[in-house]
């Protein structure tokens, strides 16, 4: 399966932040009276349709689209005739490859449908979530679901997809790997990765995958010092409720800080980010949005922070997206110091659009900026404290060693964290409670 962000109905848009193929519910198509007035058949319509919403919403960021040139192409391809809705949409996939935006595309009612099962919580498939390189046009493993047949058989992130079951994925589309990867559970795919410049074969299984947004427990660090560890590995719709209940669990546990692990987390919904961001900032700038008219959505922090603990964010090249809205809203505002390598770098916002025949399309808004005003599309989060895992710790790190001792990025993020637990000083002390705050560590104190 690939899967790198999520979608959720909303009154406005449906924002999606995630770094490859991605699911959405669907919303209303997008089309005037004036412009439906204008098209007789339905795959003109669906045509149509695509055409406006891009017209209407499309932020450039090649330098490929004028509005002109965009007007031009619409009255070529309503001129033709198509016999079938096949050539419909092979029209419309060739209208918007001219953007060579690839976070920018059609999807048919039955690649539609699958990206509405992502949303699901449970997945049918061998557990990758990819992108397509948009300067070699290559499938890249992001990365792989924990616990997934994919994350089993040692698939890492930035692996290049060569061949599924035999067939070249030279020029093919994120959308048809998916419909090649996932099956039905019990059966099996054959994938061709190159790593490192060396092609390696993994026969992959698929299962049936539910999908947990996060993991927490309390590490012992040195000289006793309690750890709160969580791991947040998707912003799905359940991400900020999940990490709000670890969060009031761990603070009950008088833990001293948190080392927040964002590893291989590809994205998913921007207010899962934003409402996440909240949790952990009482005051600041989380994130700004740019459209191509200038027009900047700035969400910021309501002072409703469950706690006030030093904190470590663990990020890698897999961190994507929503995951670099966050860490970058954390380093920006010095509420955490970021360890690690630097992250993918995918900074543009997705909106979903349904179409007249259960169709869809994703379209390419926005861009984010952090709050320092930070472009991080194709550059990522630079880490505060750089930790690298070698090839072979990579290999050799399985995923029960995460966040422990075997873990060597961990543990530079633990020794960075006791560094500020031990610069705070008495940071077990909360402040006094008030009943009118919605501060955890204030209201479970017991030690005033």
């Amino acid at each position: 399966m690939a899967k790198a962000g999520a979608g959720v109905r909303r009154s406005g848009l449906v924002i999606l932040v995630g770094a490859g193929a991605l699911g959405a519910f669907a919303l209303p198509p997008l089309l005037s009276p004036s412009a439906a007035s204008l098209i007789s058949d339905s795959p003109k319509e669906v045509i149509d349709q695509t055409w406006q919403i891009v017209f209407r919403d499309y932020l450039d960021i090649n330098g490929k689209y004028t509005p002109d040139k965009w007007r031009a192409l619409r009255r070529q391809i309503l001129s033709k005739s198509y016999g079938s809705t096949k050539e419909s949409y092979e029209a419309i996939r060739g209208m918007l490859a001219s953007l060579d935006d690839p976070y920018t595309r059609f999807l048919d009612p039955r690649e539609f449908k699958e990206m509405q099962i992502d949303t699901s919580g449970e997945l049918s498939g061998v557990g990758i979530q990819l992108s397509l390189d948009k300067d070699t046009k290559e499938l890249v493993v992001v990365s792989p679901i924990e616990g997934s047949p994919a994350s089993r058989a040692g698939v890492q992130p930035k692996d290049v997809i060569v061949s599924i079951d035999g067939k070249t994925t030279k020029g093919m589309s994120t959308e048809d790997a998916v419909k090649l990867i996932r099956g039905q559970a019990g059966t099996s795919v054959k994938l061709q990765l190159r790593r490192s410049g060396k092609v390696v074969e993994s026969a992959l299984v698929r299962e049936r995958i539910e999908l947990h947004a996060v993991d927490s427990r309390v590490n012992a660090g040195p000289n006793g010092t309690r750890i709160g560890y969580i791991r947040l590995k998707q912003f799905n719709a359940n991400a900020a409720k999940d990490m709000a209940a670890a969060l009031k669990e761990l603070e009950s546990k008088d833990v001293q800080g948190y080392v927040l692990d964002l590893r291989s987390n590809p994205g998913g919904l921007l207010m899962a980010s934003i409402a996440i961001a909240r949790q952990w900032l009482d005051e600041g700038v989380i994130v700004s949005t740019k459209t191509r008219d200038g027009i900047q959505d700035i969400k910021r922090a309501n002072g409703r922070a469950l706690t006030q603990r030093p904190l470590v964010v663990l990020v890698n090249e897999g961190s994507a997206s929503a995951s670099e809205i966050l860490s970058g809203a954390l380093q920006d505002n010095h509420r955490a110091v970021v360890v690690g390598e630097k992250t993918f770098g995918k900074g543009l916002v997705q909106s979903v659009r349904s179409l007249s025949d259960g169709s869809g399309m994703t379209v390419t808004i926005a861009k984010y900026l952090t709050p320092n005003g930070r472009d991080i599309h194709k550059h990522g989060i630079d880490p505060d404290v750089r930790a690298r895992l070698t090839q072979a710790e990579a290999q050799s790190l399985r995923l029960e060693d995460l966040g422990t001792k075997r873990d060597g990025q961990y543990r530079v993020a633990e020794s960075t964290l006791v560094k500020k637990v031990s610069s705070a000083g008495s940071v077990t002390k909360a402040k006094l409670y008030d009943p009118s705050s919605a501060n955890v560590p204030a209201a479970l104190n017991t030690k005033n």
